[in-house]
């Protein structure tokens, strides 16, 4: 008989995942890393329209249509400074391919691969399929990543190492000193950083910057999509750009798992990134006060929380005990376990849902609080 892969037994089902399925029907969701606003209208409309033109029903290319890549090269000059080539670029099926297709390219059996802990739960597991070994890395106290932690690690054995900020589930931004440092470690080190940028336009305090934009070799690949900033996650767009040589070993894992985008969503994205933002700043002000609300119910409890920069997560210390008390009293919270070993004790909460069902939310934890410590 034949066994499963090694490869995926060093794999289990999401914690995030399990913990949704076991809560009620009617729970107040603070679990789920989805914006709550419908995806803006003209990027609906495109694809309808492409859709009625007949432009989706075959393949694209590999690499995703031409117009979509100038549109995404086109955002990177304008909010980025950075000049990223369409030809540069492969459009992928989410974040979660494009950091798949970066890990897949780069990662040899045995390879190190250092990542946040806590940390996004797809780093450790596309380690592991890619054959590596996960290097997980302790943050700050506020739960940003020193490049110091990260250069110290690094041994002949590593071959990438993850950068993500804003971050999931932190919440951390990275300082425009860090992101530097970053980039220089990717150069002197000779190795790849891999750099998460799927929330880059959620940011409170502090601004977003890439490690691209400061690496002088091309040892920086970037992850992006359309999920978070435009409240697209259903569409499945994402997208990774990197050096020509980089990408064209990426497109051989991808037109073999992929063969290409969805169509439908390739010319939603383009028209999201191509047409008005506005509806960008409306949702990050939303954010932005609903942040300030569940900050404010959570260290009036009692319970201590570094202040989130962005992306739509804060993440607390809770007491043992505690994230099973709130998930019995019907709102969903992940544990701070699923995401690494050093999220014991933390629980990381969504603020990607409306006001009323955050402010029923803090009732029950504080309820939750006040049961757990007795």
């Amino acid at each position: 008989m034949t066994d499963f892969a090694a490869r995926v037994e060093k794999i289990s089902i999401s914690g995030i995942r399990e913990v949704f399925e076991a809560a009620g029907a009617d729970a107040i969701n603070m679990g789920l890393g989805q914006p709550d606003f419908p995806t803006p209208a003209h990027a609906k409309e495109a694809a309808k329209a492409a859709m009625d033109r007949g432009d989706t029903d075959g393949y694209t290319s590999n690499q995703g249509t031409e117009s979509l890549r100038e549109a995404i090269s086109a955002k990177h000059a304008r909010d980025n400074d950075l000049e990223v080539p369409p030809g540069n670029l492969i459009a992928t099926s989410g974040g979660s391919e494009a950091l798949h297709l970066a890990i897949m390219a780069h990662v040899d059996p045995g390879d190190e691969v250092l990542i946040p802990d806590p940390g996004f739960v797809s780093y450790e597991a596309l380690t592991h399929l890619a054959g590596g070994t996960p290097v997980p890395l302790p943050l700050r106290d506020d739960l940003t990543l020193d490049p110091a932690t990260v250069e110290d690690a690094i041994t002949d054995d590593t071959a990438v190492f993850v950068v993500n900020s804003p971050a999931n589930p932190t919440g951390a931004v990275q300082s425009v000193d860090d992101v530097r440092a970053f980039a220089r470690i990717a150069d002197e080190h000779d190795v790849v950083c891999v750099t998460d940028e799927v929330y880059e336009h959620i940011v409170f305090e502090g601004e977003h910057r890439s490690p691209m934009e400061f690496a002088e070799t091309d040892n920086v690949v970037l992850v992006n999509a359309c999920s978070k900033t435009y409240s697209m996650t259903g569409w499945r767009l994402g997208w990774v750009a990197a050096s020509e040589p980089r990408v064209e070993r990426m497109l051989r894992v991808h037109q073999y798992a992929q063969a290409c985008a969805s169509a439908p969503a390739q010319y939603a994205a383009e028209a999201a990134l191509s047409g008005p933002q506005d509806r960008v700043a409306e949702m990050v002000a939303a954010f932005e006060e609903r942040r300030g609300v569940l900050l404010d119910g959570l260290r009036d409890m009692g319970l201590e929380v570094p202040t989130p920069h962005g992306a739509f997560y804060a993440m607390p210390r809770v007491p043992e005990g505690w994230v099973e008390e709130v998930i019995e009293r019907g709102v969903v919270v992940v544990p701070g376990e699923a995401f690494g070993e050093n999220g014991a004790g933390l629980a990381r909460l969504s603020y990607a849902t409306g006001l009323d069902e955050i402010e029923a939310a803090i009732e029950v934890m504080r309820e939750a609080t006040r049961a757990v410590d007795g």
